[in-house]
């Protein structure tokens, strides 16, 4: 991708975050709590499924970006290629995540890059559900029975960490604030911690304390279990390559 646009670039990270959490939150397909919560998962998926390829496809063809490259190839931020663990967990992630890509996607509405600001139209009404799906299941396991606040809050505890990677700066980054093409992190920040703390508030749990970091994501360094999310992701695309239906 060695003249792909700095936007287009970026568009892959952001992709590549939608693809990846896709795939893990389909693992929850059969085994969340209720069937009506099953269908609101890969709901989710989905969303963020049509989210990956139209931002896939701003840096080339999405099915060969999805399906032909490497794991190190890959800039997604590690808290989306975690294992969903816990249910308490995966809402820790969904919230998590799902707070920081909602003023992303507004931002993003305005971007002097007419691709990105063309994703973002629809991604921000989907991400704006999401945010309060988390929320309310949150709110719901933290709030409730001794057992389901326990449990959140270790969920909380496992993806916390990982958070911070979303906010990080390189050269990418700085030069597509100056250009006007994304928000600037340090405002994203600022919104995501009142909307974490307002919800964390409300379902009486307790802010982790860390100074932990996970980093790489974006460089292409991801934790153990990738490859094999990965594997899963790509197996028939690869066992079968140019196979149409």
């Amino acid at each position: 991708m060695n003249e792909v646009s700095d936007a287009a670039l970026f568009a892959v990270r952001l992709g590549d975050d939608a693809l990846v959490l896709a795939q893990r939150l389909t693992e929850w397909a059969a085994a969340a709590p209720t069937l009506e919560e099953d269908v609101a998962l890969l709901n989710v998926a989905l969303d963020l499924l049509g989210q990956a390829r139209n931002l896939l496809s701003l840096a080339g063809d999405e099915d060969e970006l999805a399906m032909l490259r490497d794991e190190r190839a890959f800039t997604n931020c590690q808290l989306v290629e975690q294992p969903i663990g816990d249910f308490g967990a995966t809402m820790a992630r969904q919230l998590l995540f799902a707070a920081w890509a909602h003023p992303l996607w507004l931002g993003l509405c305005t971007s002097t890059d007419p691709d990105l600001a063309a994703v973002a139209g629809k991604a921000v009404k989907e991400v704006a559900y999401h945010l309060d799906h988390a929320r309310s299941w949150v709110v719901r396991l933290g709030d409730g029975t001794p057992e389901s606040h326990t449990r959140m809050q270790a969920g909380l505890e496992v993806m916390w960490p990982y958070a911070a990677e979303l906010f990080e700066r390189d050269e990418l980054v700085d030069r597509l604030v100056e250009a006007g093409v994304i928000p600037d992190p340090a405002v994203l920040q600022a919104v995501w911690r009142r909307t974490v703390a307002d919800v964390l508030a409300e379902a009486t749990l307790v802010e982790p304390e860390t100074t932990w970091a996970p980093t790489g994501g974006r460089q292409g360094r991801h934790t153990s279990g990738f490859g094999l999310l990965l594997a899963e992701l790509q197996h028939v695309a690869r066992s079968h390559p140019g196979a149409t239906w």
